[in-house]
């Protein structure tokens, strides 16, 4: 059994986590431990404060408790927020108290752009413009050109929890570009894992979503891959561990 540790702020869209676990059908366990997300607000501030290292180390212990072999800070703005080095800094700190490998979503969307060899990304953001620009400026700080951005200005999480699939494609479709290999939905407060193969085959193109990115980046930390095309082509790799 592997099992994976999340640390998720708030309580938005949590649920497509059982949904992952069950569309991975294998021996991986996927455990999600809550932290305080304030009032959700999609605010710099407010940002930088819910991915402190105090407000992430007390989840780690239970996570710990649970067997957990990797931690992933289930949260894209909650991390590119403090920019390239500051997020870099908040993981290294984060796999310190955690005795155990880390990362957060914001990288896991560079790594899985990387994997599906997407070099020019489009982004569709459920956030205010200010912040969805700090995402963008993010990516390319790691060399993934950012070729078209949509903020649609929702103003907290739990606006967009509520999204339903109509909303969530329509935010797809409004950052679409020609020049685009990939389209990326940040935000684990948006559910998407139901909707991950519509998306695919309305677009024509790889869809990266910020629950998906972040199970897959925790799979990627225990070195397995696993083959699940319910949940879009990042997961359609050949797998390293065979299940």
């Amino acid at each position: 059994m592997t099992a994976l540790g999340f640390l998720y702020p708030g309580h938005y869209a949590e649920d497509d986590y059982p949904r992952i676990e069950q569309l991975l059908a294998s021996d991986i366990r996927v455990d999600l431990v809550h932290t305080d997300a304030g009032e959700g607000a999609h605010r710099v501030d407010t940002l930088r404060r819910i991915g402190s290292p105090q407000t992430l180390a007390a989840g780690v212990e239970e996570l710990r408790l649970s067997g957990a072999e990797a931690v992933v800070w289930a949260s894209t703005s909650g991390s590119f927020v403090l920019g390239w080095e500051g997020a870099h800094e908040q993981v290294r700190t984060l796999a310190r108290t955690a005795g155990m490998p880390a990362s957060a979503t914001s990288f896991a969307f560079v790594h899985a752009a990387r994997e599906i060899k997407a070099r020019r990304v489009a982004v569709a953001a459920p956030y205010p413009a200010d912040v969805t620009d700090l995402f963008a400026t993010f990516l390319r700080a790691a060399e993934v050109e950012v070729v078209s951005v949509h903020s649609a200005g929702a103003a907290t999480a739990g606006e967009v929890a509520v999204w339903s699939a109509k909303e969530v494609s329509a935010l797809a479709h409004e950052a679409d570009h020609p020049d685009a290999e990939a389209i990326l939905l940040p935000d684990t407060a948006l559910h998407t894992v139901a909707h991950l193969a519509a998306l695919e085959k309305e677009l024509a193109k790889p869809v990266l979503t910020a629950n998906q990115v972040t199970v897959w980046e925790a799979l990627r930390l225990v070195d397995r891959r696993v083959n699940a095309p319910g949940l879009g082509t990042l997961f359609t790799r050949e797998p390293i561990v065979q299940v």
